[in-house]
């Protein structure tokens, strides 16, 4: 087999939700760049068009608001047969614990979790009446090994994708669909640096934490995403790889 034969995805076709921005984004553009149709999933139409459009090759867009779950197997009827899927969309509220109401949590827990989840359930489903072999992914975090303040509705959600990931790994593997998930340690993103501007000792604690010294890339992200959907990962099944620079073991 060559190379492309054994890391390519030429043939088949992938969702990623989240995919207008950040990380989402990088992974469809990793994805596309290995051989995959891609679809972006988001609620924000322009986001999704621009991102299409720069991603390129041929690069498709589809509304999704993952919060409301009622919709989810309305959209996966209309999207079709899907091999990859990588839920990655997601939000946070930085908030003191005592001061989160359960409304507030639900709005995190039910994107990342929920929503998730019904949407995976569905794809699988076709995936398996069309005995169809798939991957599917899950967008965990670093947060979910090490914990971090004023964000317990993400820390919370991102450790409930790692049961996931082991749990839906356990029933499908069998009948040859493989789930994985990966966590990022701190990317360079709009996000992050939103979170950290005018505090550079939030900075430099980050910093101190990271063995290999710097950021990540969000196409560090989109490489192991694309790395966990091809033939070369086909033994990878249940695990949550975390992409962090040994942040999480770090010193």
């Amino acid at each position: 087999m060559s190379l492309q034969d054994i890391y390519g995805l030429d043939g088949k076709r992938a969702l990623v939700t989240g995919g207008g921005t950040g990380l989402g984004r990088a992974i469809a553009s990793c994805l596309v760049r290995s051989g995959a149709q891609v679809i972006i999933a988001g609620r924000r139409a322009d986001v999704l068009d621009r991102a299409a459009a720069e991603i390129g090759h041929g690069c498709q867009t589809a509304s999704l608001d993952l919060a409301n779950t009622d919709s989810i197997k309305t959209f996966e009827d209309r999207l079709g047969p899907i091999d990859i899927l990588v839920n990655n969309a997601g939000n946070t509220l930085k908030k003191p614990f005592e001061e989160q109401s359960l409304e507030e949590f639900d709005q995190v827990f039910d994107v990342h979790v929920r929503g998730a989840l019904e949407l995976s359930r569905h794809v699988i489903r076709r995936m398996l009446a069309e005995d169809r072999s798939g991957t599917v992914q899950f967008l965990s975090s670093m947060t979910a090994f090490i914990g971090q303040p004023m964000v317990a509705g993400y820390t919370i959600s991102k450790t409930a994708i790692n049961g996931v990931v082991r749990g839906l790994s356990a029933e499908f593997a069998a009948r040859g669909i493989r789930v994985n998930g990966v966590a990022p340690g701190w990317i360079d993103t709009d996000i992050y640096r939103n979170a950290t501007k005018d505090d550079p000792v939030r900075q430099q604690k980050i910093m101190s934490r990271i063995p290999m010294g710097h950021l990540g890339q969000p196409d560090d992200i989109g490489w192991c995403c694309a790395y966990l959907a091809s033939p070369a990962a086909k033994y990878i099944n249940g695990q949550v790889v975390l992409v962090d620079g040994g942040g999480a073991t770090g010193f």
